[in-house]
């Protein structure tokens, strides 16, 4: 019986030599076993692999489809505007006023009704109806960006 003191312990143990014959220390087959498929070299078997029978991943439902993960601009109808006449119509006043969710998004302004009073329109789009509509009123329209939120993360240099 070995002791342990007299274990021959090796850190770098050298890789294995298959398929070197019989003396290679792996014997004839090479560790594979005897026959079959899988002992055989050249092209392996898939992992969806299940012998012939259907496969899990074709057994399996799909969902279709697939979701976008672009978000939608916020629609604003142009009837809506008339009532901000004389202010320079931006993201902001837009949600102040209630008419869009988030200032941080892109906002598309679409005809609906008519525009008595001139305004000045400032957000990201806006159709060709519009801003012949607005045009036609004596107003303008400019395509802007959309303003990006601001950091909440507290600077070091602003609290000393």
């Amino acid at each position: 019986m070995t002791k342990y003191n007299e274990l021959h312990v090796c850190a770098n143990k050298g890789p294995k030599r298959v398929g070197r014959g019989i003396a290679g220390g792996q014997g004839m087959t090479a560790g594979r076993g005897t026959k079959g498929q899988k002992s055989r070299s050249g092209k392996k078997i898939k992992l969806t692999f299940a012998g012939g029978s259907r496969t899990l991943v074709s057994a399996i439902p799909k969902k279709r489809g697939f979701k976008s993960l672009r978000t939608p601009a916020q629609v604003v109808y142009l009837d809506h505007l008339s009532t901000l006449k004389g202010k320079i119509i931006d993201n902001y006043l837009l949600y102040k006023t209630g008419y869009i969710s988030s200032p941080h998004q892109a906002v598309k302004v679409i005809l609906r009704g008519e525009l008595t009073e001139s305004i000045n329109l400032q957000v990201f789009s806006a159709s060709k109806n519009v801003q012949a509509a607005i045009e036609k009123a004596g107003g303008t329209f400019t395509k802007t960006a959309v303003p990006l939120k601001k950091s909440e993360k507290v600077d070091k240099k602003t609290i000393k």
